[in-house]
């Protein structure tokens, strides 16, 4: 990372939660871009996963589309892939890229960097499907407070936007979590969500509630072309791209609120 893109980088302080009655926020959740670990290995926070090519397209493209919405604020995940997304964005605006802890990829605890293909044999991967509040990543979380800690986040977010609109990247399964409590599906049935690199996701939040403005959205309808099948491997359960995510340490930013 040179100099000059560390200068847009900087900490924020803890902050307070968000009062609802005043709130008429705006997020934006963005996955960030596609890198050689996407779909074969869990990554989790190893560090020295960047985008690759494909990723690095998809970020510009994401950038130009963007480029006509008035944000306030980008606010990232501390984690190369997050980052090197984010500056995408940031740079042709000269806005400064805010870091934040609690934005951080689903600590996987031991499962962090295996291939999916053996997580998917595992005994506890049934529960990661269907009872992901109740399971613990082996020396990690579990998705329920991994929802928790994202939520808690991105409501001290809001308070320093109460009417504007700001831009938050970070990593496929805790998007859905944070998706799954402000549209009000329990987090077991979060897997149902589905977050593509590069998606933008976007939630107003009113005196009455949060509501949905767009989901999954990458500007064209290409990630619904059928994928082609791979062998199943024997007594493996139905693969998701839910856990493709991986994750590196870039500086470090403020603690969760």
């Amino acid at each position: 990372m040179t100099s000059g893109s560390r200068r847009l980088m900087r900490r924020i302080p803890m902050l307070r939660p968000c009062n609802e009655r005043c709130c008429l926020s705006t997020l934006l959740l963005i996955r960030h871009g596609a890198n050689d670990w996407v779909h074969g290995r869990l990554a989790g926070r190893i560090p020295g996963v960047h985008l690759n090519d494909e990723g690095r397209r998809q970020a510009q493209e994401l950038a130009a589309r963007l480029a006509d919405l008035p944000l306030d604020a980008i606010y990232a995940s501390p984690l190369d892939r997050t980052v090197e997304t984010a500056q995408a964005i940031a740079a042709p605006r000269d806005m400064t890229l805010r870091l934040v802890e609690g934005l951080q990829e689903v600590d996987y605890g031991q499962w962090q960097g295996a291939e999916l293909k053996e997580l998917y044999k595992h005994e506890l991967w049934p529960g990661v499907q269907h009872y992901p509040s109740g399971t613990r990543f082996p020396d990690g979380e579990t998705l329920g407070e991994a929802q928790i800690r994202m939520v808690t986040t991105l409501d001290s977010l809001r308070s320093r936007h109460p009417k504007g609109m700001f831009v938050v990247v970070s990593h496929a399964d805790i998007i859905k979590l944070a998706v799954a409590y402000y549209i009000g599906m329990h987090v077991d049935l979060f897997q149902r969500l589905e977050i593509a690199t590069c998606s933008v996701t976007a939630l107003r939040f009113t005196p009455a509630g949060p509501r949905l403005l767009a989901f999954n959205d990458v500007g064209s309808i290409s990630h619904l072309k059928p994928k082609p099948e791979e062998p199943a491997a024997e007594n493996q359960a139905t693969p998701t791209d839910t856990t493709s995510e991986s994750a590196n340490g870039v500086e470090a930013p403020a603690q969760q609120a």
